[in-house]
């Protein structure tokens, strides 16, 4: 299976709120990505139409580790998202934390602002 992350799809708020089951929240998952729930989402995970299905249906249950590899593949969270919702989470005040490589990208934009303030007023 690829490890390669999926370009970011946006899901809104609204969208996750409005699917019923995890399993609709799994489809809007794949859909926000460009996938129809098709065959390449299925093979890029490893899994046949029948498991895919199960985990649709809620027949079968999906773990964490595929959670994130459905995820990864499609550039979303839907799936955590409605999980958040149906346990009565704010989706719209939740954000993601800062990782290293962003708080190293923050500090060298503020080190660069800072440095064009000084060297703006010795010139």
């Amino acid at each position: 299976m690829s490890t390669q992350l999926a370009l970011p799809a946006i899901v809104t708020p609204q969208e996750v709120a409005r699917e019923k089951t995890l399993g609709g929240a799994i489809a809007l998952c794949a859909k926000a990505a460009g996938y129809d729930l098709d065959k390449e989402l299925q093979m890029r995970l490893g899994v046949d139409k029948g498991q895919f299905s199960r985990w649709q249906s809620g027949q079968e249950g999906i773990k964490w580790d595929r959670f994130v590899d459905l995820m990864d593949a499609c550039g979303n969270d839907a799936p955590l998202l409605w999980m958040l919702h149906a346990r009565g989470y704010d989706l719209n005040s939740l954000r993601q934390r800062e990782t290293e490589v962003e708080k190293e990208n923050r500090e060298l934009r503020e080190e660069v602002a800072a440095l064009r303030r000084v060297l703006g007023r010795a010139a």
